[in-house]
């Protein structure tokens, strides 16, 4: 658990100081200075557009980081809240949800997200709906499995007979048991949602230029690929460190939890 409050830490000064750390303006335009490699006061060189690509980078964190964080915290909220509805709400409810996740299920995440924000248009907006209504089916089966573990504890049981309201019983005995679990499953839907605004932005779905973004950037750096590999070499690998820490420390939480013999 350390480790997943400690990188939401990280990840989360990230995005409130990549601002204030940026050197330059990362909407400035500078044409003399195009494509410029490395230097001293470019320390990662510049676009197609002279922009600064270390102050696109810094901006672009509170879209990318700050987006996938906002989109996996509304995944986690409605899948819950869905899987503890089926726990909870009988057997017609259990086989609506359920036959609702397996239909989202079949599909691909990033196929449905396409087609979602195509249909709505490409921005912001879009770009978060359709990330969260094809992000929350694993939150919801984690919470209904745990859930109906739950039903038959002792401690459940006596809140029921003693005239306690699902709410209730949801709240405080039911979300207590399901937040290590779900912490784990959230870990690897926040890297998920990096990696599916990353590729949204790169397909123009995404962050409407000329608002810094790492997939965006990615778009734009696409055409000088071979002459100047380093515009895209900087954004991917932004993209990769990000999801690669994340779901590390998600597998240091799994294994902590299996250590203290808690549900993963």
């Amino acid at each position: 658990m350390r480790s997943v409050l400690a990188l939401v830490s990280v990840f989360g000064a990230l995005v409130l100081l990549g601002p204030i750390l940026a050197p330059h303006d990362p909407t400035a335009i500078d044409i003399a200075n195009r494509l410029s490699p490395p230097s001293p006061d470019r320390l990662l060189g510049t676009d197609a557009l002279g922009r600064d690509i270390l102050s696109r980078l810094l901006y672009g964190a509170r879209w990318s980081l700050g987006l996938a964080f906002l989109v996996s915290l509304m995944g986690l909220a409605l899948g819950t809240m869905a899987g503890l509805l089926a726990a909870q709400g009988g057997k017609l409810a259990d086989w609506t949800v359920m036959r609702t996740t397996d239909t989202f299920l079949a599909f691909p995440d990033l196929v449905a997200a396409v087609v979602i924000v195509g249909v709505l248009g490409a921005g912001t907006g879009s770009l978060i709906f359709a990330l969260t209504i094809t992000g929350w089916m694993r939150y919801a089966r984690v919470a209904r499995g745990i859930g109906l573990s739950l039903q038959t504890r002792g401690y459940v049981v006596q809140a029921r007979l003693a005239g306690l309201s699902p709410l209730s019983i949801a709240r405080w005995h039911y979300l207590p048991s399901l937040l290590p679990s779900l912490t784990v499953v959230w870990t690897g839907m926040f890297a998920r949602a990096i990696l599916g605004i990353s590729a949204l932005g790169f397909l123009g779905f995404g962050v409407q230029p000329p608002t810094p973004e790492w997939g965006t950037m990615l778009l734009d750096a696409r055409i000088h690929m071979r002459s100047t590999p380093l515009q895209m070499i900087w954004p991917g690998l932004a993209v990769v460190m990000c999801v690669l820490a994340i779901n590390l420390a998600g597998d240091a939480l799994r294994d902590t939890l299996a250590e203290q013999g808690l549900p993963e």
